[in-house]
């Protein structure tokens, strides 16, 4: 159970249920099809990945390379970069990134941030953008997203919540935007997390699901965090993590969990 004697922290906009790059495996991740799917399953908020091109185009995409998850190979042709952060948006723009799913999602192009910003702030959905920087441009992505989120969700009553694994991302986005909420990840409890939080100005944290106990969620609570938690996919996992007291779970299985 939680600490009852941890403070009083403020109030947490946000729905405990998230889908995990838009519908979890269900669909191809970070696309708007995702979004969708995750939607009609009634999720109402979303996790999803976002860098920048080189020309400076915040998109949706999980991995540095573009292989996995798109036709870049066939595309650009040999001899091209596979590091998505090295192509323009003009280029990124024109890949298949539907096709490795199923043949159902042929021809699902790459999103902008701009247009899952629409698509959210439209239908009234939360948004938890992951700053996936390219290796070597940290801070500046975590200008630029901060920059773009700011600006797309100006006037909105509820932000995206901006979260990574990267400090300096995190460093970025707080110098750019500050009255944006900040989560740190971790996929590890490596040592000064709780210091690098407070000195990021976080309000989350977000764990790798193992690594919440009852200490840990003390821990965090305690310097006045919100405890979130990644890739719950098990019920028993599930209700572990309610029965600590954590406020969000980030989730694959749209189609298992309902989130009402």
């Amino acid at each position: 159970m939680s600490d009852p004697t941890a403070p009083d922290l403020p109030a947490w906009p946000y729905p405990r249920w998230v889908a995990h790059r838009g519908a979890g495996k269900l669909a191809p991740e970070n696309t708007l099809a995702a979004f969708r799917l995750g939607a009609s399953h009634g999720y109402r908020m979303f996790e999803c990945d976002v860098k920048l091109s080189s020309d400076g185009v915040p998109f949706l995409m999980h991995d540095a390379t573009l292989q996995r998850t798109t036709n870049a190979r066939a595309k650009l042709g040999q001899g091209q970069s596979a590091v998505g952060g090295d192509h323009t948006w003009s280029a990124l723009s024109q890949l298949d990134a539907g096709s490795w799913h199923s043949r159902t999602y042929a021809g699902e192009p790459l999103p902008t941030l701009d247009a899952i910003a629409a698509y959210c702030i439209r239908n009234g959905y939360f948004l938890n953008i992951e700053i996936k920087p390219t290796p070597g441009t940290e801070r500046h992505t975590g200008e630029v997203v901060a920059q773009h989120a700011a600006r797309l969700w100006q006037g909105q009553a509820v932000p995206p919540l901006l979260t990574s694994f990267d400090p300096e991302a995190l460093e970025g986005a707080q110098a750019s935007a500050p009255a944006l909420p900040r989560g740190l990840l971790l996929d590890t409890l490596w040592k000064g997390w709780l210091e690098t939080a407070l000195s990021l100005g976080c309000q989350a944290i977000v764990c790798n699901h193992a690594l919440w106990d009852s200490s840990t969620v003390t821990q965090a609570k305690s310097a006045g965090f919100r405890t979130l938690s990644y890739t719950v996919n098990d019920d028993w996992a599930a209700q572990r993590l309610m029965d600590l007291g954590t406020d969000a779970i980030i989730t694959d299985r749209v189609d298992l969990f309902s989130p009402a």
